[in-house]
């Protein structure tokens, strides 16, 4: 229970973190790092990404983001399946026995 809690505070983050920085490029204030979004999606914050990308129209000319966060998305979808899943996918057995 306590998974599911974090996942979804954890995107809460990044995704205002995404309108954070839409304001400051509108202000033309300092602004957070691209590398650093893209780190917090590859740590499971690709959801609040994504959804924070297209809610606050922001990077979404950048294609290293239309593209990127969403591959992280995935990654991330496919790497929490085999976490919960473990050795139960018959991929996994064939390299666990």
């Amino acid at each position: 229970m306590l998974i599911p809690l974090l996942y979804i505070l954890w995107n809460g983050i990044v995704f205002s973190q995404m309108g954070l920085d839409k304001r400051y490029a509108r202000r033309g204030e300092r602004r957070i790092p691209e590398r650093r979004f893209f780190l917090w999606g590859l740590c499971f914050g690709a959801a609040g990404g994504v959804l924070g990308m297209y809610v606050f129209r922001h990077k979404t000319r950048h294609i290293s983001f239309v593209a990127g966060m969403p591959l992280l998305l995935l990654f991330n979808i496919l790497f929490l399946y085999i976490l919960l899943a473990g050795s139960e996918l018959p991929v996994i057995s064939l390299f666990v026995d």
